[in-house]
């Protein structure tokens, strides 16, 4: 990633309200693309890792929980960062989710605002952490 205007998006919901809010906030900004399931989440994970993925938790088949699991069981994607954006906001739901790797975790409705500072501050993690490594191979 170059700047963060680079930055790959991954949004995942089965409801398709809920993406196209998520969508048009996003969109000007980043590079999105969307699964409405966990079958199709993990596919388009494998074949274009994004930076970041918002993910829904109650979804039909694979739910958002298994997502995260497998995607921070591999090694090739472990470090993709996850928000979970979902109705379900018990505690217990919420510590599963940080159990599992998930970098935040929001509960619906949610805040767009929040959406966005949320989903800048991961960006520019991915971005400053992928500039220190590149410079420290410059100097190697």
């Amino acid at each position: 990633m170059e700047s963060l205007s680079d930055g790959k998006i991954l949004v995942v919901d089965d409801v398709e309200a809920n993406i196209d809010i998520l969508v048009d906030a996003l969109e000007e900004d980043y590079d999105v693309s969307v699964a409405m399931d966990g079958e199709s989440a993990l596919e388009a994970v494998g074949e274009d890792k994004p930076d970041l993925i918002l993910l829904d938790v109650m979804m039909p088949g694979i739910d958002g929980y298994e997502v995260c699991k497998r995607i921070k069981q591999d090694p090739e994607t472990e470090h993709i960062h996850i928000i979970f954006v979902t109705g379900v906001g018990e505690t217990l739901q919420k510590s599963l989710g940080y159990q599992l790797g998930c970098s935040d975790y929001m509960t619906k409705p949610f805040d767009i605002v929040e959406v966005k500072i949320k989903v800048k501050t991961l960006l520019s993690l991915v971005f400053f952490t992928s500039e220190i490594a590149r410079l420290k191979g410059q100097r190697e």
